[in-house]
C-alpha cells in the first residue's frame, strides 16, 4: 500500500456570490509556496488533450507547460504567488473589455473557469508525487445558471498519471454535496442541470453513523482516504493494519491523509475550549 502526500487545497468560500460578470473568490491552502494561475475560458477539448499529454508526452508541472499544451486556447490568465499554508482569499475576474457575459448553452466548448495550482520551487518538485492541480470550476452566467462548484479536480503525478478526484465516502455526516447557502428547494433543480450538461453522478447513500470516530476503533477521528473506494473511515491509529477497506473488503492501492498531526491537535483544542465553560466567579 502507497500512501501519497498532497501539497494542494483550493475552495470556493463564497459560491452563492461568484459570476461571470462578478467573479470568484477562491482559497488556496498549499503544504509548500504554490503558483495559482487560472484561465477563463478554457478549451473543453484542448484542456483533455493537455491531460493526455502528460501522460504521453511531457509533464504538466509549470503553467507554461499547460499553456503550451493548451495552445492558448483561453480567453484571459490571472496568477498569483502562494505562499505556504497562506489562506489568503484570491479574487479572480475576468476584465471588462473581454465583454463576456456568458459561454452559451450546453454542450459548451468552454469551460468558464480552470484553476491549475503548481509548486513554486523546483526542489519541491523533485520530491513530492502530486506536481501539480487542475480544478474545472463552473460559474453561473445568464445562460446557465447552476450555483458555482468544482465540477472536476485532477491531481497530475510526476510520474505521468493523473487522477480524478471523487466524492469522499465518509463514515460520519459531513459529506453534504450541497453548500450551506442553497436551499432545498433547488436540489432538485441542480441535479437536473447537472444531468442536462452530463455531469450528475449517483449520489452515495447515507450511512446511518453520526459519529466522525474511526469505524474500527470507535476513538480516533477519521483522516484518511482510501483508494480506489474512496472509504474515509480509518484514524491514524488503525491505518497501518489494513490492506483492505474495513467498509468494502477492497484491496487499497493508495491511502492519503486529510490533515497531518498539528492540524488534528489544533482543531480538537479548538473544540475541547470551546465545551468547556468559564467558572463563575463569585
Amino acid at each position: 500500500m502507497r500512501q501519497v502526500k498532497n501539497p494542494f487545497g483550493l475552495e470556493i468560500p463564497h459560491p452563492a456570490t461568484a459570476s461571470v460578470t462578478k467573479g470568484i473568490t477562491l482559497t488556496p491552502d498549499c503544504l509548500e509556496d504554490c503558483r495559482l494561475t487560472c484561465y477563463w475560458g478554457c478549451s473543453v477539448q484542448k484542456l483533455h488533450e493537455a491531460l493526455q499529454k502528460h501522460v504521453y508526452c511531457f509533464r504538466i508541472k509549470t503553467p507554461q507547460a499547460l499553456e503550451d499544451a493548451l495552445y492558448s486556447e483561453y480567453l484571459y490568465r490571472q496568477q498569483y504567488f502562494i505562499k505556504k499554508n497562506d489562506k489568503e482569499e484570491k479574487y479572480c475576474q475576468l476584465p471588462e473589455d473581454a465583454q463576456v457575459v456568458d459561454f452559451g448553452p450546453v454542450p459548451r466548448s468552454r469551460y468558464p473557469l480552470v484553476a491549475l495550482l503548481t509548486l513554486a520551487d523546483e526542489e519541491d518538485r523533485e520530491i513530492y508525487d502530486i506536481i501539480s492541480m487542475v480544478a474545472v470550476i463552473h460559474i453561473p452566467d445568464e445562460s446557465y445558471r447552476l450555483p458555482c462548484r468544482v465540477l472536476y479536480q485532477y491531481l497530475l503525478l510526476a510520474q505521468g498519471q493523473y487522477h480524478d478526484l471523487k466524492q469522499l465516502f465518509m463514515s460520519a455526516n459531513s459529506t453534504a454535496p450541497y453548500s450551506s447557502d442553497t436551499f432545498p428547494g433547488e436540489k432538485s433543480t441542480n441535479r437536473s442541470l447537472l444531468e442536462k450538461a452530463g455531469l450528475a453522478e449517483d449520489e452515495p447513500e447515507l450511512h446511518e453513523e453520526n459519529s466522525k470516530d474511526c469505524v474500527v476503533c470507535q476513538n480516533g477521528t477519521v483522516n484518511w482516504v482510501l483508494l480506489p473506494c474512496r472509504h474515509t473511515c480509518l484514524c491514524d491509529g488503525c491505518i497501518k493494519y489494513f490492506q483492505q477497506c474495513p467498509m468494502c473488503r477492497q484491496f487499497v492501492q493508495e491511502s492519503f491523509p486529510l490533515c497531518n498531526k498539528k492540524e488534528q491537535d489544533e482543531d480538537e483544542s479548538a473544540h475541547i475550549s470551546q465545551d468547556v465553560l468559564p467558572e463563575r466567579v463569585s
